[in-house]
This record gives structure tokens, C-alpha cells and sequence, in this order.
């Protein structure tokens, strides 16, 4: 059987991401408003959603940027949210792990965590990583990192353009629309599909109780150790389940 090409893995990141834009979309949208509200300008806010391209980071630095926090803590924080990115990389690494550098370093700048769980769960579906080798006459080649690129790139794309129209118009939505909601809804949404079995799902609890306890925690460390917690969990159920 023939591999895709890749346009066709391309085409199939984009189309996979699409339903996770719906939340992405008011996601930027309030980002926008919240960013002039904050008294960021408007070419800094934009800059922020093409060099961060990190939602949750990029609502927190705003928050501490409103209440004047120094630029150090504001760099410390966002640094902390964004540990998870690290897990991402790792576990998506056995996959791309044949690829020039050129390819890492533009796939590790789109993963997002929409981008992260459509693509992981693409790899998964359609086989074990690949060897790093190239392929020669007619050995096949796996294309699949071009989904990534499809998925990582729909994603970069939406949150510009939501971003943009937030900084010009978000600003006169009503407040009674309440959009605030998209970002939990938009997790749910990723983690959902990932709950497959009882170690999934032991994690995602446990990460969940630990969030809501540790919510007042200080540079949102409570994030970081929900996180650390739902992999144990995880991994001890795992564990206890073989």
C-alpha cells in the first residue's frame, strides 16, 4: 500500500485541526480584547501571538503585564505555563526523530497543544515511529510529519487572524456573552478524545482534582503540579493494571 503524499498528510493536519478552531477562535478573540485592555499595543499583542503562539502563556503575561508585574516574573511565568511543551516534544520525538534539523525546529515552534493532540493522535492510529533512515528506491517513506506542519499551521493561522480581530473589534463584544468560557472548553475538548483506558483516565482525574486544589498557588505552579501528578497517577496505574 502506498504511503500518502505530502500534500495529502497535509491536507489531512488541516482538516483534522478544523474543529478545534471553534474554540480557538473566540480563545483569540478574547486574547485581543484583553490585550488592549491591559494597555498592551496593539503591534506588541500581535507579536506576542507569532513569538509565544502560546494561549494560556499569553493570558497570564497579559495579566501580570495589567497589574504591573516586573518583566522578569512576567518571563519566569509564562516560562513555568509552558513546561508542558516539554512532555509534547518528548513524546512526539520518536516520530521525527529521522528529520533534518530545519523540519524540528519549524515543527517544534507549531506545537501547540491543539496541534500536539491531533498529531499524536494521527501517529498513533496509523503505526509505530519510523526508523531513521531515508527511503531508497523503493522503500517507503514516511510522510507523516507533514500532517503536523498541516495541523501546526491551520492552528498558527487562526490564532492571528483571531488575534487581530480581538485587538480591533473584540474590545465592543458585550461582557453578558461571557466568552471567557472557550478555554476550558477547549481543553475538555483535546483531553476527551486522549481518555482511552484506565491509566488516561486515572491521570486525567487526579491532574484535574490537583488543578482545582492548587489554583491560588503562586506563578501557577499549581499547573505545573497537576501536571507532574497526573503522569504518576498515570504511570502507577499503568503500572498496576500489566
Amino acid at each position: 500500500m502506498r504511503d500518502p503524499s505530502p500534500r495529502a498528510e497535509f491536507a489531512a493536519g488541516a482538516k483534522a485541526e478544523v474543529p478545534v478552531l471553534f474554540g480557538v477562535l473566540p480563545f483569540g478573540l478574547i486574547y485581543g480584547a484583553l490585550a488592549l485592555q491591559a494597555g498592551i499595543p496593539p503591534g506588541a499583542a500581535l507579536a506576542m501571538s507569532s513569538v509565544v503562539l502560546a494561549g494560556s502563556a499569553q493570558f497570564v503575561g497579559t495579566q501580570l503585564f495589567a497589574a504591573g508585574a516586573p518583566g522578569a516574573l512576567i518571563i519566569l511565568t509564562t516560562f513555568i505555563v509552558n513546561l508542558r511543551h516539554m512532555l509534547y516534544s518528548a513524546s512526539v520525538a520518536p516520530y521525527l526523530s529521522r528529520l533534518g534539523l530545519r523540519w524540528k525546529m519549524l515543527l517544534a515552534y507549531l506545537l501547540t497543544d491543539e496541534a500536539y493532540a491531533m498529531t499524536i493522535t494521527h501517529y498513533q492510529q496509523t503505526g509505530t515511529p519510523t526508523p531513521a533512515l531515508p527511503a531508497r528506491g523503493g522503500a517507503r517513506e514516511d510522510q507523516r510529519h507533514w500532517f503536523f506542519l498541516g495541523a501546526g499551521a491551520t492552528l498558527w493561522t487562526t490564532w492571528q487572524v483571531s488575534t487581530a480581530i480581538g485587538l480591533y473589534v473584540g474590545a465592543r463584544i458585550p461582557a453578558s456573552w461571557n466568552l471567557e468560557f472557550a478555554l476550558p472548553l477547549t481543553f475538555v475538548a483535546l483531553v476527551v478524545p486522549a481518555v482511552t483506558d484506565r491509566a488516561t483516565a486515572a491521570a486525567a482525574v487526579a491532574a484535574g482534582i490537583v488543578a482545582v486544589l492548587a489554583h491560588g498557588l503562586a506563578l501557577r505552579l499549581g499547573l505545573i503540579l497537576a501536571a507532574v501528578t497526573g503522569i504518576g497517577v498515570g504511570i502507577l496505574t499503568e503500572w498496576r493494571t500489566r
